[in-house]
């Protein structure tokens, strides 16, 4: 509607105008009431409560609440309401770090100890403030310790006092090496603002974010506090609800610690736009693939980086998005820069398909075809075996699993399994992670899953073959391999160098279009093969067998694939679940 043409025709003829507003008018509000009928469909599932903003080409053309910010009461859900947003706090906490870097205050690629020198130095020489926002530090996540959620969550702690909780524990790996998120080091971030800016973290993120974007409602959560407005946080118990656990909110802290609304995020998309923040060069640096995350995603400062799907069809969009999520609580933001279109989704009943329900919106801002939602297999097994018992529920599954009316999610089932196992049900979790495997029979995680089940119940054999099968899948499960040796088995096989010629690798050499316009470039130094995403760094791959290889930073994999005559096609990329074959292109 915007094109050069028209816009001659609008300046000679008032009518042609007046029929081009009208027009214009019908496809928005077209757009509107998909997204209404989409939302009012996951709500009327039980798959989505809380608050939602979308903005296309820049413009709010949507935003509502749906269901209960407070059940007790009957308090409705508004875009007003303010939900406690976990882990999108990350990207303040980036942003606070980038301008303390822009201001000269700090060195990204120094080490911690610069400017923490009371940090343990055997590994805070190593680790640098870029290591800490990419999650490639090496520190473990404090959130994964055993205990930690039953232990730990309820008390107060000040922020040098909670890094002792990490700080003095071994790294994962070598810093660099690879990516695995760590709450820990986002955490430490917000050490590190206070202590260069002599301000507490809260201060400084009202002084120097909120404040210059108008964000009147966003704000570090304190439990004490009379907060307007404030959603409470609920978690599926069976087919209903309850109040989600205490916790208290110095634990998160620059790693999750946030609340704001929907309306406030559109402010901080639309200031994102601008060099009201950061210079240029800063914010290039921001949003700028560091290294390699989840699904297609690279991982930039505190926020995830890459091309989504766009509804059902095969096109994508570029966008920068992240997730959170919290007691209680979870939450989305996805944006477009390329046309400007931005999704927000909060849920404060936990475990909303947040990414499915942006990923339709997406379909339908860019007037592609995209998915109504479907009924949960996970939720309707669960809720049987919850008052029938096991054998009743997997006679329920089998009625239901091919049903146009409902969804098999393996990460739905996944973790109705693992909270059947947390309630001591591990026979029931067992028999539902085998069929997670009979869906799923190429996920590694659904091996795994079944593996540790197995192993809780003292079936060892069983255990070790479903964990074998597991790195089998993917070699790069360390955790499989950790099991594997803590139940005696050698896993010396599995572990073994894998060599291919390199009269072999040439054949791989070359550009691959997975999607429009992203390219995997497959290049060699020796016998190191190595790949390279449009716009990403580059990253060894290393090898299973002859045609298949896998990445270390990441749990990913590649396939090369042969036509009749021996001749490589194609590459499959497996990573999150999903399969991508993208074609060899003709140089």
């Amino acid at each position: 509607m915007k094109s050069i043409s028209n816009f001659k025709w609008l300046k000679t003829s008032g009518l042609v105008l007046a029929l081009l507003i009208v027009s214009s008018a019908v496809f928005s509000q077209s757009k509107v009431d998909k997204i209404n009928e989409l939302l009012s469909k996951y709500a009327e599932y039980g798959k989505f409560n809380g608050s939602a903003l979308v903005a296309d080409n820049g413009k709010v053309i949507y935003k509502k609440g749906f269901g209960m910010a407070n059940m007790e009461w009957d308090i409705p859900n508004a875009s007003d309401t303010k939900h406690r947003l976990g882990s999108i706090t990350k990207q303040f906490t980036a942003m606070l770090i980038l301008q303390l870097a822009s201001e000269g205050q700090l060195d990204l690629q120094v080490p911690i100890t610069t400017y923490l020198p009371e940090y343990p130095k055997a590994s805070g020489d190593k680790i640098t403030t870029h290591h800490l926002l990419t999650h490639t530090s090496g520190i473990p996540n404090y959130t994964s310790f055993p205990g930690f959620m039953e232990n730990e969550t309820r008390n107060p702690y000040t922020p040098e006092a909670f890094v002792k909780k990490f700080q003095d524990k071994d790294l994962e790996f070598t810093p660099g090496e690879k990516f695995k998120y760590s709450n820990s080091g986002y955490f430490l971030l917000g050490v590190l603002v206070e202590k260069l800016s002599g301000k507490t973290y809260e201060a400084l993120l009202h002084e120097k974010i909120f404040t210059p974007l108008n964000m009147i409602n966003t704000g570090y959560d304190h439990h004490g506090e009379i907060l307007k407005k404030r959603a409470t946080g609920y978690e599926r118990n069976g087919s209903g609800y309850e109040n989600s656990r205490y916790l208290d909110m110095s634990i998160p802290y620059a790693a999750g610690s946030m609340y704001s609304t929907v309306e406030d995020l559109y402010l901080w998309d639309q200031g994102l736009y601008t060099n009201t923040l950061l210079p240029k060069k800063y914010m290039d640096m921001y949003f700028k693939a560091h290294i390699p995350a989840w699904g297609n995603n690279h991982y930039a400062y505190g926020w995830g980086v890459g091309y989504s799907k766009i509804g059902k069809s095969k096109d994508s969009i570029y966008t920068i998005g992240h997730g959170g999520g919290i007691n209680g609580f979870n939450t989305n933001i996805s944006r477009a820069p390329s046309n400007k279109s931005l999704v927000v989704l909060f849920s404060n009943t936990g475990g909303a398909p947040l990414n499915s329900i942006t990923r339709a919106i997406y379909g339908i801002l860019n007037g592609k075809d995209y998915s109504m939602p479907k009924k949960s297999v996970a939720e309707a097994l669960y809720a049987v075996i919850e008052e029938k018992g096991i054998e009743a529920g997997l006679a329920h599954y089998n009625t239901i699993k091919d049903s146009e009316l409902y969804d098999t999610n393996e990460g739905d089932m996944n973790a109705m399994g693992y909270k059947l196992m947390g309630s001591g049900k591990t026979e029931s979790a067992a028999k539902v992670f085998k069929l997670i495997i009979e869906a799923f029979p190429k996920s590694s995680n659904a091996y795994d899953s079944y593996g540790e089940a197995l192993m809780n119940l003292g079936k060892t054999d069983l255990a070790i073959k479903n964990y074998r099968k597991s790195v089998e899948l993917n070699p790069n499960n360390q955790n499989g391999i950790d099991y594997l040796k803590k139940l005696g088995d050698d896993v010396s096989n599995l572990q073994k160098e894998v060599k291919v010629s390199e009269a072999i690798l040439d054949t791989y050499l070359g550009k691959y279009e997975l999607m429009p316009g992203f390219i995997l470039t497959i290049t060699r130094e020796g016998t190191q093969l190595k790949t390279q995403a449009t716009g990403q760094p580059v990253f060894d791959v290393f090898p299973k067998n002859e045609t298949e290889f896998y990445l270390k930073v990441v749990q990913a994999q590649l396939k090369f694939n042969r036509d009749a005559t021996g001749k490589v096609e194609s590459v499959t990329l497996f990573q999150g679940g999903r399969e991508i074959t993208g074609k060899k292109l003709v140089e």
